[in-house]
């Protein structure tokens, strides 16, 4: 998983804080009992998804064709380099 970058773009990052926003704004509307509160909270939330879908398409987000398996170089294995001659 340390090859990977899942999820560390601007475009992951701003949605997942819009959304987290929103869902702090329906949690605290839910706990005062005001519906319309929450489901703006709700829309908040989407709002987040969308941002972030439209920042990946800024290419702000990872491309998928990047999803080929990470080859680890020499020097991040364990394994002894032979010396080259």
């Amino acid at each position: 998983m340390a090859g990977s970058s899942h999820g560390h773009t601007p475009a992951a990052w701003t949605g997942v804080i819009i959304a987290f926003i929103g869902f702090c704004v329906s949690g605290a509307f839910i706990v005062m009992a005001q519906p319309v509160g929450f489901w703006a909270g709700m829309v908040v939330v989407a709002l987040g998804g969308v941002v972030g879908w439209i920042m990946r398409s800024m290419g702000l987000g990872m491309p998928k064709e990047n999803a080929a398996p990470v080859r680890p170089t020499a020097a991040a294995t364990r394994e002894p380099v032979a010396a080259e001659s």
